[in-house]
């Protein structure tokens, strides 16, 4: 007789993991809403990983920045902070970018973490992902961030490099088989990927529990206010989450509170 399936809550709470968080342009607000929901029910992460959005949250949460004070930055993130026109490899030069990475953490080295972080980018010359684990922290996270055409490439030791999504959309190069993982796996719509492109499908494996929210809104540099709400969706559907069994290593929850519901995710 098979046993019952773990409640997601019961999941985490009874051995360490790791938060993976995918790629996904302005999905760092609904990563942050995971991570609230994690952190008010106790649940503390022993390791970060993910790309691009999911690099942002997981960086500066590994790094010690106050999740209140982190949210008090994306709840009045406005266009303007990292809108900055420049003729170059991309519309945006990124400094305003950089700045504001710069004043969230409290460390200069990744490596200088509190809890283990690593971040995917993409290293341009060699077309191939490669993971940070240290040198600059704020250059690391706007190298995984830097998506093509609209950041300029990040320069690590005089190398180029743009967002970790491009082949590592689910933030797992760091991950090593068998590792007890909880995945963010945000949905996308992506127009650059066939819809049979298995970076849109979560991963399966062995002692990897993906967490799936479907309805979010969808956010941009022109929708800051869906990704407001995409924050407190993401929130609530965690708690919802919590209280759900592990169902063939995932979880699957729907945004449907008094929001309003049935949006579709950012493009990754």
């Amino acid at each position: 007789m098979s046993l019952p399936a773990p409640l997601f809550m019961d999941w985490l709470a009874s051995r360490p993991f790791t938060l993976g968080m995918s790629s996904g342009f302005f999905g760092f607000f609904a990563h942050f809403g995971v991570v609230k929901a994690l952190h008010e029910n106790g649940i503390t992460p022993a390791r970060f990983t993910g790309s691009s959005a999911g690099a942002l949250v997981g960086a500066c949460v590994a790094a010690g920045c106050p999740l209140d004070r982190l949210e008090a930055r994306l709840l009045s993130l406005t266009k303007q902070d990292f809108w900055d026109p420049s003729p170059g490899m991309g519309l945006l030069r990124g400094a305003h970018f950089r700045a504001m990475l710069a004043s969230l953490l409290p460390i200069s080295d990744l490596s200088q973490a509190p809890t283990p972080v690593a971040v995917s980018a993409w290293h341009g010359r060699t077309r191939r992902t490669r993971v940070l684990r240290s040198g600059a922290a704020v250059e690391a996270i706007y190298a995984s961030c830097a998506v093509p055409g609209l950041f300029q490439p990040a320069s690590i030791d005089g190398q180029r490099y743009w967002d970790g999504g491009i082949a590592d959309r689910h933030g797992l190069a760091s991950s090593w088989p068998g590792e007890r993982v909880l995945y963010h796996h945000l949905q996308s719509r992506s127009p650059w990927r066939s819809r049979q492109s298995a970076a849109l499908e979560p991963p399966q494996r062995t002692n990897l529990v993906t967490l799936t929210i479907d309805g979010l809104p969808r956010s941009g540099p022109n929708r800051l206010e869906q990704g407001y709400q995409a924050l407190e969706h993401a929130y609530l559907a965690t708690q919802q989450a919590l209280a759900q069994p592990v169902t063939v290593g995932r979880v699957h929850v729907f945004a449907n509170d008094k929001l309003g519901a049935g949006c579709q995710m950012p493009d990754a």
